[in-house]
């Protein structure tokens, strides 16, 4: 399938933003975040990243602000948020180490009560993020995390969500599921299953006419814009996705979050880390030669990185480590004063550990105590897979689609024909990046899951942005620094030495 690319004059009218907020999860990027960047005239973007799990516990934590019930009742299903509420929420909170509910592990045919968590946590997160005001918001997924995106995409829809991103794979059924779910047809996307050509993997399906009792009008379709890493995914989803896409964004293997692996050999540095050479490269030419807007993504966190990136045809830049630490971010404001601190000292480390995720893909991880980057407290923790947002599909012996992860017990994952080599190392990044947002999960054997956290390799620009003394600064302090308009700003706050240190 062949997809015309928008013209040269659509794109001027489109008045594209230079700056995109990235889409961090677990919740990170949640709507105060995704709000702020908006109404400051940027691309705020919410993670849908595990949605319907965020929602519920932020209902089970007692819903501060009233927030969700807030948006639950502004949604076109009265009456399964009227059931969630009901179910789920808890006036003033849980019971001290009284555990979450706990959500059952996504299959292919998850019961439609599960399907509607999802849809309604989409649209939960883009209304608020939208609310009261008419700047543009995205939402950003994981194409690996395949089995809720459908009925989260919906959601998001028809709480007018404007742009999807989504990277961590190859979304090329993204668009035309995108095309299908703006007219609530039922949608569907292939499950990857280890040992099965793309051919013979199962579907998964989503129906909205499920959960919609009358006849509804279209909805305006979002633009879509893949993230890649190289010019050969650029023209392929150029050429051959199911539908048409709006924009790219590029990112470097510098960037927070997962990475892709490097194009050439493995190899790896002295520490560990999968290094990267010229073949990681991305020519920008050839990607501006297709037609497309295109944002660059990965350490390009400065008033410079975003000129540059305008000199090479870029649209802007996509941020991400920058707003991850700001006051508007779902981070924990322990984990971001002690982010704050280290920088501070110059001793905040960041590493591409080529083990920690179970998808196999390279995962930026940040050295901190009380973290599970913390050798002690990784060996010390109890393997369970209660989440299983990252498990990947296999067949049993008897040719059923199952699942499991690198990251469960050894011997789980080992009985279900996994590899014992493949557990070595593997972090539970569901746990752990609910923790990370301010959603731990008390375990039965009495001890309390630990954050993860993850950034980008230029994390240390944070620097630039704390004033002598303060300890936090805002999205618009971000979108100033990056527009130049806090450059005069910098020089009343810092010396500059420390300003020319802070640019490095």
């Amino acid at each position: 399938m062949s997809n015309n690319p928008p013209n040269n004059e659509s794109v001027q009218q489109h008045k594209w933003p230079s700056i995109i907020q990235g889409g961090m999860g677990v919740a990170i990027s949640h709507w105060p975040l995704a709000r702020a960047v908006s109404l400051a005239g940027q691309l705020g973007v919410v993670s849908g990243t595990g949605i319907d799990t965020v929602l519920l516990r932020r209902l089970q934590d007692g819903d501060v602000g009233g927030h969700m019930r807030r948006a639950l009742a502004a949604s076109p299903w009265p009456n399964l948020a009227e059931q969630v509420i009901s179910r789920y929420f808890r006036p003033g909170g849980r019971m001290p180490n009284q555990p979450y509910i706990r959500l059952p592990h996504w299959t292919l045919d998850s019961p439609r009560w599960q399907t509607a968590l999802a849809m309604l946590g989409g649209f939960a997160e883009v209304w608020l993020a939208k609310s009261s005001h008419v700047g543009r918001v995205g939402i950003n997924l994981l194409t690996k995390l395949a089995l809720p995106n459908l009925p989260v995409l919906y959601g998001a829809m028809r709480a007018n969500v404007d742009v999807v991103l989504m990277g961590a794979g190859i979304p090329r059924e993204i668009p035309g599921a995108l095309d299908r779910l703006a007219v609530h047809e039922s949608a569907s996307l292939r499950c990857e299953v280890a040992g099965m050509s793309a051919t013979e993997s199962p579907l998964i399906r989503f129906d909205p006419q499920a959960y919609e009792s009358t006849l509804l009008t279209p909805l305006r379709r979002p633009d879509f814009f893949p993230i890649i890493s190289s010019y050969s995914l650029a023209l392929l989803m150029s050429k051959k996705a199911t539908g048409p896409v709006q924009g790219f964004i590029i990112e470097g293997p510098t960037a927070g979050g997962h990475n892709a692996p490097p194009r050439g050999p493995k190899r790896y540095d002295a520490v560990g880390q999968p290094i990267y050479d010229q073949r990681d490269v991305v020519d920008l030419d050839a990607v501006g030669a297709l037609g497309y807007p295109f944002w660059l993504a990965g350490g390009l966190d400065s008033p410079e990185a975003l000129e540059t990136a305008h000199t090479q045809g870029a649209a802007g830049i996509q941020v991400g480590t920058l707003f991850a630490y700001c006051a508007e971010s779902g981070m924990r404001p322990d984990l971001k004063r002690q982010i704050a601190t280290t920088v501070r000292t110059g001793s905040v480390a960041v590493r591409t550990d080529p083990r920690a995720s179970p998808t196999g893909y390279p995962f930026k991880v940040v050295d901190m105590k009380g973290t599970l980057s913390d050798p002690a407290l990784y060996n010390a923790r109890q393997r369970i897979c209660d989440i299983g947002y990252l498990r990947e599909a296999y067949l049993n012996p008897k040719g059923k689609v199952m699942f499991r992860c690198a990251a469960e017990p050894v011997d789980v994952f080992v009985s279900k024909g996994g590899q014992r080599e493949d557990t070595e190392g593997r972090k539970c990044l569901c746990n752990g990046l609910m923790a990370t947002a301010g959603f731990p999960q008390y375990q039965s054997s009495g001890a309390t899951e630990k954050p993860i956290v993850t950034s980008g390799d230029g994390i240390e620009k944070i620097r630039t942005l704390l004033s002598l003394g303060s300890e936090t600064y805002s999205a618009q302090d971000v979108i100033d620094y990056l527009t130049g308009v806090s450059n005069r700003q910098l020089g009343e706050i810092l010396t500059p030495n420390q300003i020319t240190t802070s640019l490095i």
